[in-house]
């Protein structure tokens, strides 16, 4: 079994935990690039008979 099922994680939230930790380790003049990328952005789309009623923006 991986460790990180034994630490009761899916592999989404270990692949989160150990990207942010290396994004934190990135040497000085590209942190700041690195740490952009940690910024997420999705948009929610209510769909109703075929058609989009409802859209809404999530960060």
């Amino acid at each position: 079994m991986l460790y990180w099922r034994q630490a009761g994680l899916n592999y989404v939230q270990f692949s989160n935990i150990a990207s942010r930790i290396v994004r934190r380790c990135v040497q000085e003049n590209a942190k700041k690039d690195a740490i952009k990328r940690e910024e997420a952005h999705a948009r929610i789309n209510k769909w109703q008979d075929g058609k989009m009623v409802q859209t809404k923006a999530s960060n």
